[in-house]
């Protein structure tokens, strides 16, 4: 049984006896002395999508939900809904759009790593690696004198999503980005 403070992004928990996947936590450390730490959690439910926000003190114990976890790889596009493949035994799992909201932009067809979360044969989210490795499609020229500085510049990567890199890289260029944080890290 996890606690309210072992929380993360996509994790799936049982809530009023229903699955709801981690959207967003944010923590709230009160000043007053003896006061515990708040956790404020944004759910979706992990079939309707329906969402839900709820406070948790940090020592608060949640149930964890009975599902399967198995290694998938990107197959396809069918409209608005993406395609996984099994890896071990092949068979296909569909998820729409909005059941990715915001790691869809992460998803490529060369990437390794991904592990689908199933409840009752039922895909109701996937897990992305920590890093990926996307091209820079388009950004500002890069500066040669810039690698002293922190200063950063928009660029648009390759799946479409728009993160700040440093302002010596150029496009083309091929870099590492955090995927719990949509943050640059490093050249790939």
């Amino acid at each position: 049984m996890p606690k309210a403070s072992d929380l993360k992004k996509g994790s799936v928990v049982e809530v009023n006896d229903q699955p709801y996947v981690t959207v967003n936590i944010d923590v709230h450390n009160p000043s007053a002395r003896g006061a515990s730490t708040l956790y404020k959690v944004r759910f979706n439910h992990a079939r309707t999508k329906q969402k839900m926000e709820q406070t948790f003190k940090g020592d608060d114990f949640l149930k964890a939900v009975d599902m399967m976890r198995r290694s998938v790889q990107f197959s396809y596009m069918d409209g608005d809904d993406y395609v996984f493949m099994d890896t071990e035994d092949f068979q296909q799992f569909t998820l729409n759009s909005d059941g990715l909201s915001d790691v869809a932009g992460y998803i490529t067809d060369q990437l390794e790593g991904m592990v689908a979360m199933l409840i009752d044969d039922e895909l109701v989210g996937i897990e992305l690696p920590q890093t990926v490795e996307l091209a820079i499609t388009e950004t500002a020229p890069g500066i040669k004198a810039a690698s002293a500085t922190s200063r950063t510049k928009p660029a648009t990567l390759s799946t479409g999503i728009e993160i700040q890199v440093p302002e010596y890289l150029t496009s083309g260029e091929m870099i590492k980005i955090n995927t719990a944080s949509g943050k640059f890290m490093s050249r790939a």
